[in-house]
């Protein structure tokens, strides 16, 4: 009796209790490392575009169907990011709902179209957060609470990371807070924090600028003594090194932009990103 007893508390305990956690896909790292802040344990998630990969350029596996057709809730940026996913949501004939982790964001605009990369300011971020707390939840509302003390903690560790950044910026000398980077990916961070980003590629990765373009920016770095180039995790760095061969602006390091990095890179998380970034546009641009 004992060992029928045993038998069927060890059914429940293990494979009932897997089966319940959500399964969730997020469409690339960033915000797969949000649902992972908020889900905990209570989530299976499974990323699409994973560490150092381009997102605006990702072309979807036939695995992706299926990791999608099995989802409860696919998170997405929105704002134009992920042209490559609803085709893919509908051929994976998925019931899961697609959530928009930017919903409630204003969108900064680059010509007739939204920027996507919202993430870059830490308040944003903290919306992403929310919303992703809210899907959850309603997705299980046997774990909401579980979610919302979980997202609680992560926004109270995002609201640290917002003021040191702040600070850090407030020590760079206002005349050199500018700086040339690979493709518009800043915007956000700009507007947030006071750092001017000027960029040869347009809003994504898919443009390539051309010879008046390099040349433009080549006399802009010049004429507005701009002290620092930056490459990022993302792209080829062979344009922005020719620019700061022909400008003598010193290569400032990488920036994490649209994707984290691997475990043992620098940026594995939302907040390492974060603190690299802020860490390498401080070195170059304090001095």
């Amino acid at each position: 009796m004992r060992l029928i007893l045993l038998c069927a508390l060890l059914l429940i305990a293990s494979p009932l209790h897997a089966a319940e956690r959500l399964n969730v896909v997020a469409s690339f790292s960033i915000l797969a490392d949000f649902v992972r802040n908020v889900g905990g344990d209570k989530v299976n998630l499974t990323t699409l575009v994973g560490a150092d990969s381009d997102v605006h350029v990702y072309t979807p596996a036939p695995s992706d169907a299926k990791r999608i057709a099995d989802a409860r809730l696919v998170i997405v940026n929105g704002l134009g990011l992920e042209g490559w996913l609803p085709r893919l949501v509908q051929s994976a004939g998925s019931k899961a709902k697609v959530v928009t982790a930017s919903a409630g964001i204003t969108p900064l605009k680059l010509g007739a179209a939204a920027d996507p990369h919202a993430w870059q300011s830490i308040p944003n971020a903290k919306v992403y957060v929310t919303d992703i707390a809210n899907a959850l939840a309603a997705a299980s509302p046997d774990d909401a609470e579980f979610f919302r003390a979980q997202a609680k903690a992560y926004l109270e560790k995002l609201e640290t990371l917002d003021r040191e950044v702040r600070e850090a910026v407030a020590k760079i000398p206002p005349e050199r807070r500018k700086v040339i980077s690979t493709h518009n990916a800043f915007g956000y961070f700009s507007a947030e924090y006071g750092i001017r980003f000027i960029a040869p590629l347009g809003v994504s990765t898919e443009t390539e600028p051309s010879a008046r373009d390099i040349a433009a920016i080549i006399g802009q770095i010049k004429a507005a003594r701009i002290p620092a180039v930056f490459l990022e995790n993302i792209s080829d760095d062979r344009l922005i090194r020719r620019i700061a061969a022909e400008t003598g602006a010193k290569v400032g390091g990488t920036l994490i932009s649209d994707s984290l990095t691997g475990e043992k890179g620098p940026a594995p998380t939302y907040i390492d990103m974060v603190r690299h970034n802020i860490k390498a546009l401080t070195s170059a641009l304090d001095h």
